[in-house]
């Protein structure tokens, strides 16, 4: 266990350093968010997020697996000793995708007035479609810089980046509303925010480029390495847009078959709540990757088994918790920041919550586990089955049902997927999941929430009183069903304060929990 234990260890310090800038910005943006629906109001808001599902859909497009191929060839190169390269890779990166995003933004712009009109029957958002349009250049050069940083192990300047985007847009967009500017200043804040982070992303790169050894590139070295991004990239790219697809492709039917805009505003501000699953969610699931792809499931099996396992339980244990907690408090929560407004919104986000009731499942081992060992087909069937439920459940469903349809599509369009890849990691691996321990912690995290849900429900008390409350009430019953059920022993509590070691005060903060865990077990005689 001990090379499972140091494996973790290893890739929760890692994720750490590399999540921060994630953490940070989606902090800021989940703020900024939240102070937009505030001052745009419930109808507007509704009207901000269809006009951001045009570019959104398009800039599907706008890598086609380049960007996966130049972080490839410049830890290539980097490793290699091949320096000089590395700058070709990034030259003709940039170029290809800022030709690729321009084309994209201008096929945006000639399709709002169709999109605005005829689809979204909305003829006002045309020229705010027109103008939000040429975040689809910002974002292939944006996520062109990501990729240049990831290739050279330079992930602290992306954090940079996305950090400077989230307050650009947190401060800017809200700013323009209060000045008048309504519905336009959101876009126009929203539009100006990608532009900007596009410029610090292409000097950062620039910065970058201007410090390697230069070689002079002729025409054949240009088609040579044109042909190597694509002939890696373009394979790749076909699962990620089909992957991607089908969020936005919600968002369109929801905008096409929902005429009340305020319903689609109380949608997206139940999304922005979403925020505090993800910021535990995220990281995790970004660590497994690293720790997956670290063994050799034919030689190493056992270890293997185990850190699927560990993972999953470990996964659901801190998870599963605050999904619970989120879906009992959602009333308390969505009323403390925005009182009587978006009343709709903590039904909406109880029910987006439920989504993340898979990773009881393993659905973030298996999908790690099926990525590390490029399994390429096996994923890209799991995509296929996700999009093949997804696309005509959503479109039903949605336009029976309107904003329920969708969620009741998003609860059940994964579910095939879940289980088909269980079997796969069961048949190909011979690994499962610890029902026992899964099935413990869902117990214990429904207890809490029922008891959670109710004692907030029977007090009458200010909505901010009535959260703090609730948390309390929530971790003080699951901290007790937790130890009571035997979700956690021992030696759980030695390989997390082993794994959160190198987190700094998050770890120390963990470590509290885990030891007061710890006394109520030795006091319970668990």
């Amino acid at each position: 266990m001990s090379k499972a234990a140091d494996m973790a260890k290893t890739s929760v310090e890692g994720g750490f350093h590399v999540m921060w800038g994630l953490f940070v910005s989606t902090v800021i943006s989940a703020v900024g968010a939240i102070i937009l629906a505030l001052v745009l109001g419930e109808n507007n808001y509704g009207l901000y997020a269809i006009v951001l599902t045009a570019p959104n859909l398009i800039g599907l497009f706008q890598d086609l697996g380049v960007g996966m191929a130049v972080t490839r060839y410049a830890a290539q190169f980097n490793v290699e000793n091949r320096a000089a390269q590395i700058r070709g890779v990034f030259l003709l990166g940039l170029i290809f995708k800022a030709v690729l995003g321009v084309a994209l933004s201008l096929l945006c712009l000639g399709l709002a007035p169709y999109l605005a009109v005829t689809l979204f029957q909305r003829p006002l958002l045309t020229p705010l479609i027109q103008i939000v349009s040429f975040t689809i250049l910002a974002q292939a050069l944006v996520s062109t810089a990501t990729s240049a940083f990831t290739g050279v192990e330079k992930m602290h300047l992306n954090s940079v980046m996305v950090v400077c985007q989230s307050i650009i847009k947190t401060v800017l967009a809200p700013a323009l509303v209060l000045l008048g500017l309504s519905l336009y200043g959101a876009v126009i804040g929203t539009t100006v925010a990608y532009l900007v982070t596009m410029l610090i992303g292409v000097f950062l790169v620039w910065t970058i480029y201007k410090n390697l050894p230069s070689s002079a590139l002729n025409k054949q070295d240009v088609i040579k390495t044109l042909k190597s991004l694509l002939k890696f990239g373009l394979p790749l790219s076909f699962s990620n847009i089909i992957g991607g697809f089908l969020t936005q492709f919600y968002a369109f039917i929801l905008a096409i078959y929902v005429a009340n805009n305020a319903l689609i505003g109380n949608y997206n501000v139940a999304i922005n709540f979403l925020v505090i699953i993800t910021l535990v969610a995220i990281p995790i699931n970004t660590m497994l990757y690293p720790a997956f792809s670290k063994i050799d499931p034919d030689k190493e099996h056992d270890t293997f088994k185990r850190v699927f396992q560990s993972s999953v339980k470990y996964s659901t244990l801190l998870v599963i918790p605050v999904v619970a907690m989120v879906m009992a408090l959602a009333v308390p929560a969505v009323s403390t920041i925005f009182a009587a407004n978006y009343a709709r919104a903590p039904l909406y986000l109880a029910l987006l919550a439920i989504n993340y009731l898979v990773i009881a499942f393993g659905e973030y081992s298996t999908s790690n586990v099926i990525n590390s060992q490029e399994q390429a087909s096996i994923k890209l069937v799991l995509i296929l089955v996700t999009v093949g439920v997804g696309v005509p459940l959503g479109i039903f469903a949605v336009s029976r049902y309107g904003v329920i349809g969708l969620l009741i599509t998003l609860i059940f369009d994964g579910v095939p997927s879940t289980i088909i890849g269980l079997i796969f990691v069961q048949r190909r691996y011979r690994a499962t999941i610890d029902w026992d321990s899964s099935g413990k912690i869902l117990l214990s995290s429904a207890v809490a929430g029922a008891f959670a849900f109710f004692t907030v429900t029977e007090i009458r008390l200010p909505s901010v009183i009535q959260l703090l409350l609730g948390v309390a009430s929530f971790l003080f019953c699951y901290i007790g069903m937790i130890v009571l059920t035997r979700g956690i022993n021992e030696a759980d509590l030695v390989n997390l304060r082993e794994m959160t070691r190198g987190l700094g005060p998050v770890g120390k903060l963990v470590n509290v929990i885990l030891v007061l865990i710890g006394k109520l077990m030795v006091a319970l005689k668990v």
